[in-house]
């Protein structure tokens, strides 16, 4: 029986090299870790290879890309084989849920976010993008049908606060010049570092342009570095120490009680 894919990308075929690529980035998780509040029981849905997730506290992984949970270091607990829609777990079993950058995978965001309520009686937290900030992003001038892919990928951002209710709250995160978390953002400093093919299969947009639309666009953006016009138009980014750019925490308050 051939296997069909949990979202919009086949990180079965796809997800070779995120542990390497998406490292946790101390400032970020930093930020997540605030928001999951004095919660002991984690739950992790869409954990992928393991970033972010606390080392201090009783985490339970769920990922149902098996190269994925492949990819997990050691010293993190394995992963369920399992799905946001679909949640193996009693109700309010957790103190708290986390979601990092895997939202815009799911086939089905409303019921996704409704198991993540029914088993978290704590805070929900959601590291995401926010799609209509995307292609401030200087990569659209070389890219823009990769920004485009993105952007209808991505839930809005008052899609996700009004799914999940009163009280919600979002939160702009900056990212860092050498953050170490490998999304497009992350290299607004580095933008050599979209030559490396390795850089962009960790992003899974690119896989929804053709072949020959990335080739253009690494073309186009390699020239332009050898001849000084990136550092004409851009090269000021070079030393700005953070970029407020797309990436949101979106933190649902604990559910009421009674």
């Amino acid at each position: 029986m051939e296997r069909a894919p949990a979202g919009d990308v086949d990180y079965d075929a796809y997800g070779d090299g995120y542990a390497v690529q998406r490292r946790s980035d101390p400032r970020i998780a930093g930020a997540i870790h605030l928001a999951l509040g004095s919660a002991r029981t984690v739950l992790n849905v869409g954990a992928g290879a393991g970033s972010y997730e606390p080392e201090d506290r009783y985490v339970v992984a769920v990922e149902p890309s098996a190269a994925m949970r492949a990819q997990r270091p050691p010293e993190h607990v394995p992963a369920i084989n399992a799905r946001a829609e679909d949640l193996p777990f009693d109700d309010g079993v957790f103190d708290a849920s986390m979601a990092t950058v895997t939202v815009h995978q799911w086939s089905d965001l409303n019921q996704g976010l409704a198991e993540l309520r029914r088993v978290t009686r704590g805070p929900i937290v959601i590291l995401t993008f926010d799609p209509d900030t995307l292609d401030r992003f200087w990569l659209n001038d070389y890219a823009p049908e990769v920004i485009a892919a993105e952007r209808r990928r991505q839930p809005p951002i008052a899609k996700l606060v009004s799914t999940l209710g009163a009280g919600t709250e979002v939160r702009s995160i900056p990212v860092p010049a050498d953050c170490s978390d490998g999304f497009k953002e992350a290299y607004y400093a580095r933008p050599e570092c979209f030559l490396d093919e390795a850089v962009r299969r960790s992003q899974s947009s690119w896989s929804f342009v053709e072949p020959a639309v990335q080739a253009r666009a690494v073309a186009r953006l390699d020239a332009d570095l050898a001849s000084g016009v990136w550092n004409e138009r851009y090269g000021a980014l070079r030393t700005q120490p953070e970029l407020d750019g797309s990436l949101r925490l979106v933190i649902a308050p604990p559910r009421p009680r009674g």
